[in-house]
């Protein structure tokens, strides 16, 4: 038997050896990674902070302590990613996905027909350049670069060469209109279709006065 200063001395050497056994560990844990303790279950052994114990001679992939992978390069693991697949360069949250971005830049939204011109001519009339400014509104406000598209047209009356002439005057005074309300002609293209587009039927007098227009559409 024991006296009461045996056990005394029994306690304190378990416990230096629990100590012991805790620092050689803990410094296994930190110089032999990529080896885990197992239990005899063949499962990672874990700190109370949740990662696996290492130690030299320890088991090699066990699959509860590997870190997968991050395959969108966002820097969450794959197993921890709710948005897989972000763009290269998108600053994510802690789930990987995207942090809400500043809305964007509105485009510019135009494809009207500024107006039906007179027979044989290129002259704007006041409804054409109504509508011709809140074309040239639209395209001051736009940051996206985009090209306006101007496009005229005519009826079928008269030899094709001498239309094909008349829808360019056309589409050109159009532009010229934009141009004086501030667009700029590097934004333009120009270019007429004669009488080959119509939208209504040539052979009334309504379908004529329909063809004689000119089309502006953002690109």
């Amino acid at each position: 038997m024991f006296d009461s200063a045996g056990k005394d001395k029994i306690t304190v050497f378990i416990a230096s050896t629990g100590l012991l056994v805790g620092l050689t560990v803990g410094a296994v844990h930190a110089a032999d990674q990529g080896m885990f303790v197992t239990s005899s279950a063949g499962e990672g052994v874990k700190t109370g902070y949740g990662e696996c114990w290492n130690a030299v001679g320890g088991t090699p992939a066990v699959a509860d302590c590997i870190e997968d992978g991050d395959a969108d390069g966002d820097g969450v693991p794959d197993s921890r990613d709710r948005c897989p697949n972000t763009p290269k360069g998108v600053a994510v949250d802690a789930d990987g996905c995207p942090l809400e971005a500043p809305a964007p830049v509105s485009k510019m939204m135009v494809h009207t027909t500024a107006g039906n011109f007179d027979f044989d001519s290129a002259m704007l009339k006041p409804e054409m350049e109504a509508e011709l400014d809140s074309v040239a509104g639209k395209a001051s406000a736009s940051k996206g670069g985009e090209t306006l598209e101007i496009v005229g047209h005519t009826d079928s009356t008269g030899p094709e060469g001498y239309n094909q002439g008349l829808s360019e005057r056309r589409a050109q005074a159009a532009a010229d209109y934009l141009a004086g309300k501030g667009v700029s002609a590097s934004m333009m293209t120009i270019k007429g279709m004669g009488e080959s587009s119509p939208v209504a039927d040539n052979s009334t007098r309504e379908g004529r006065a329909q063809n004689r227009r000119v089309e502006i559409m953002s690109k």
